[in-house]
């Protein structure tokens, strides 16, 4: 049952250069902000058919800029949009990069799960035929705490 879903080697080099590409994104996007849970509840949001009404507004009084209360700033809304154009498709990209990344992860450990699950039932039947050692024993310990439970008890976190 050999599993290998993922395989990544990456050199001292490669993560180097990695984290230094990381850093240049945190740079780059430093004037991004978090919102609190309150804040996103509360949030005008705008999707697909609201996109078409606000691109729609700002062509609007763009044209008509003289009907503009002086409280409304018409160059940061446009500035706004510009950014959301330009900045769209690279979050695209950090999605996709950040779901590869997640999968990746969830990969790399089903492969070393399934390969300790693996060695620990071949440890145990290599164990019932040439006697018990110390470190079978410590290992089967650890297995069994990790996958026994007596019947009523919830699990161990």
């Amino acid at each position: 049952m050999n599993q290998n879903l993922v395989s990544v080697s990456l050199s001292s080099e490669d993560l180097a250069a990695l984290d230094a590409a990381l850093s240049t994104v945190d740079e780059q996007l430093a004037g991004l902000i978090e919102l609190s849970v309150e804040q996103r509840r509360n949030l005008n949001k705008m999707g697909d058919k609201s996109e078409a009404f606000c691109r729609q507004a700002l062509i609007l009084l763009t044209e008509n800029r003289q009907i503009l209360p002086p409280g409304l700033d018409l160059t940061e809304a446009e500035q706004d949009l510009r950014s959301l154009d330009q900045l769209r498709p690279r979050f695209a990209r950090l999605r996709r990069l950040v779901a590869n990344a997640d999968d990746s992860e969830m990969a790399l450990g089903s492969d070393i799960l399934n390969f300790a699950l693996d060695g620990y039932a071949v440890a145990k039947v290599i164990g019932k035929v040439i006697g018990k050692g110390a470190a079978l024993e410590t290992m089967k310990e650890a297995m069994s705490a990790r996958y026994t439970r007596r019947r009523g008890e919830p699990p161990k976190p």
